[in-house]
């Protein structure tokens, strides 16, 4: 069941495509090259003409479950994200109930087990109440680490005051992940706003200033405490200029989004409306040409989708009380893909966002490489698929993608993970079988 002989492709490495088959025994690569001796009996998948890429990291999703399955639940979004060759994930914890404590995670393991067919953690929200607890609750099996909302969001987990982020940091040792908005910024500028405003005013509510406000106070915090800290989906090129001034190496990484890097002000907004609504806003192109650069050059640690679904009729409502998010999980390495071919990122920039960033920020384990002795997790992708992407492709059940229509540089095909076919064109094959990450700092 987990044997698999890979052949008649080529891996793509930081250097980029080269010829060369890849043979999986018990779950993980066991030979990378030509020639390779293959026992009689193992499965074999025919990857000619086929780019091979190690399964991506997707960092930052939300599926929604429990409590909000209409939206999303693991096991369609787990779908998604196959489609996408992704072959692992990390889950959020804004979810119904939030995912706050021991009973919670283990809740989550016990729903994706026999449906889930990636392998997955889920992260535990930090609030006021479990502050002093972080420490142990970050070690439970299957815990993708801490979680904060600086700024409020889809979801009821706020911490905003200075005081409980610092008894946050000060409990447990790994990196902690933070939503960065100033909430006292937001909270003045939503009074501020009339009524019948346009989506348009979306990233002047959620302003510059807020995130930059609250990034400068999660510095100051990581430097006073020495706490390690990720800021996801960056979205302001300050934000960028601020990390590499305060230069506090890896003590400060920092997450990229598929929508930040591939939308922009005001023309994302005109076109989709409310389908192109996420918090924090995508912003105009001096912002966008910002992020992409922080990519390639390496500054930005891992891509994160952000993947966050409402159904067409939520976000049909007027502004500001359509709610904020784009699924973007299946469609993270199609775009990246597309920036390969349009120059702006090469085959060692896209690695690192979805396979090498996350494994490093992170500390998984066994994941995100074509390399003897990993897990046997691939992204098989046909590079001759070049037309516009299909939104019948698509398999969230949100339909409200803005990247329905993009061109394509190719499309994932089949997805393999530990050394088992668990998608082909874009359906699911054989049983769930996903299993909790592991982590180096989690002993």
């Amino acid at each position: 069941m987990n044997d698999l002989f890979v052949f008649g492709g080529r891996v793509v490495g930081p250097a980029g495509p080269a010829r060369a088959d890849v043979l999986i025994r018990d779950g993980r690569i066991s030979a990378v090259g030509t020639e390779l001796e293959v026992p009689e009996g193992i499965e074999r998948f025919d990857a000619s003409g086929k780019l091979v890429l190690p399964g991506s990291i997707d960092p930052q999703v939300h599926f929604r479950e429990p409590g909000l399955e209409k939206k999303e639940d693991l096991a369609s979004g787990g779908h998604a994200a196959l489609a996408g060759g992704v072959t692992s994930f990390m889950e959020m914890p804004n979810t119904k109930p939030a995912t706050v404590n021991a009973a919670a995670i283990e809740d989550k393991l016990e729903r994706a087990a026999g449906r889930v067919h990636c392998d997955h953690a889920f992260f535990v929200g930090a609030t006021a109440d479990n502050a002093d607890e972080l420490g142990t609750l970050e070690q439970l099996p299957g815990c993708a680490g801490i979680k904060l909302f600086m700024g409020s969001s889809t979801g009821g987990l706020l911490v905003r005051d200075d005081a409980t982020i610092e008894r946050v940091l000060r409990s447990g040792t790994r990196r902690v992940t933070f939503h960065s908005e100033d909430e006292d910024t937001l909270e003045a500028n939503y009074r501020a706003l009339g009524r019948d405003e346009p989506v348009t005013r979306h990233p002047e509510v959620r302003s510059v200033e807020a995130a930059v406000r609250s990034t400068t106070r999660l510095l100051d915090l990581a430097e006073r405490t020495g706490r390690p800290v990720h800021v996801l989906h960056v979205s302001t090129a300050d934000e960028v200029d601020l990390i590499c001034e305060r230069d506090l190496g890896e003590l400060v990484t920092f997450e990229l989004t598929p929508n930040h890097l591939f939308l922009a002000a005001p023309d994302c907004y005109e076109q989709h409306g409310s389908w192109a609504q996420m918090n924090p806003p995508v912003r105009d192109a001096r912002h966008r040409d910002r992020l992409r650069a922080a990519l390639a050059d390496g500054l930005a640690a891992c891509i994160g989708s952000d993947h966050a679904p409402h159904t067409a009729e939520e976000k049909a409502r007027p502004y500001p009380q359509s709610p904020s998010g784009i699924p973007g999980v299946q469609t993270t390495l199609p775009l990246l893909l597309t920036a390969v071919r349009d120059g702006w990122l090469d085959w060692a920039g896209l690695l690192r966002g979805v396979n090498e960033g996350p494994r490093r920020v992170y500390g998984i384990e066994g994941k995100g490489l074509v390399e003897v002795g990993v897990d046997g997790d691939l992204a098989i992708v046909d590079p001759s698929i070049t037309g516009p992407l299909q939104a019948d492709w698509l398999r969230s059940r949100s339909p409200c993608n803005p990247f329905i229509g993009v061109e394509l540089a190719g499309l994932p095909v089949a997805t393999v993970v530990r050394g088992r076919l668990a998608c082909v064109a874009g359906e699911l094959v054989g049983e769930a079988q996903g299993q909790p990450l592991t982590f180096a700092s989690v002993r």
